[in-house]
Formats: structure tokens, sequence, C-alpha cells
């Protein structure tokens, strides 16, 4: 049965910048996308029909914790239909997703360390948190529907 998506933990708006930053999504159509994780051991199927308000992510966020997952937002990103920040994702190229956010077991925790990466990389902290904000704001305006049987698309 579909289910309505909340909106994702803050890393993940930043977690999408870094993918598209890292080039980790490859678009199949105008509808689904391959992402890579971040130490490149995962591979995600998305599918996103905006119009329908229907998405398919097979990441652990959007199929077992039900949020709008980072393979997702980076998608949207990519086709249009979310801001992006070339200056922002670039200071979050290259960052170890994965191995942080098992490390550490804490998004806040994760999100801490990402934005000292980011000044270092000469993107405020308050640069980011607006940008979010911001992302944030556009997807609530969305309703998206989580749909199991999307999976078939990709032939898996």
């Amino acid at each position: 049965m579909p289910n309505k998506l909340k909106l994702p933990p803050r890393i993940k708006i930043m977690e999408a910048l870094g993918c598209l930053a890292d080039k980790r999504i490859r678009e199949i159509d105008d509808n689904k996308a391959i992402v890579s994780s971040s130490d490149g051991s995962r591979e995600y199927h998305v599918y996103v029909d905006v119009k329908k308000g229907i998405v398919y992510s097979d990441d652990n966020g959007t199929k077992f914790r039900g949020y709008i997952g980072y393979p997702i937002i980076a998608f949207l990103m990519l086709k249009g239909y979310l801001a992006y920040d070339e200056r922002i994702a670039k200071a979050l190229a290259g960052i170890p997703w994965k191995k942080l956010n098992e490390s550490y077991k804490s998004y806040q925790v994760v999100e801490n360390i990402v934005k000292d990466i980011a000044k270092k990389n000469g993107v405020s902290p308050e640069s980011i948190d607006e940008f979010v904000d911001n992302v944030l704001r556009q997807l609530s305006r969305f309703s998206l529907v989580y749909s199991e049987n999307l999976g078939n698309v990709f032939n898996k």
C-alpha cells in the first residue's frame, strides 16, 4: 500500500548535494535514475513521477523509515524540481557519508562534521542552513507517495 513520505532529516539535503557534486547519480530517463552510495558499495534505484506524486527508492530512509531519501532529493535537484547550489555542493564533495553515518549513528553529529568540512572549503554553516531550510520548504509543497511496486520498473 502506498505511503505518503515525510520530510527528511536536514542532513539528507546535504547528502543529496554531495551526491550530485560527486557525480554519483546516473539518469536513466525522465523518471528513473541510479544513485551510487558514497563508498560505492550500493546502488539505489530511483523512480520519480512528480505529476502523479509517486516515487520509489530502495534506500533505507525512503523504504524503511518513510521519509524522502537523499537519492530522491538528488534526482529532484538534477531535474530542476528543487533548488541546487553548486558552491555548497562543491564544498560537500568527497565526504564519506556512509562511513560517517554508520560510525556516529547521529545525524546531528554528522551534520556538525559536514559543516566543519564545508567551512574549511569556504562555505559557512549559515549558508548551508539557509539552503537546507529553503529546500525543506520546497519539499513540503510536494505530496510524494512511496510505491513499492515501482521497483519493478527496473527489472532487477
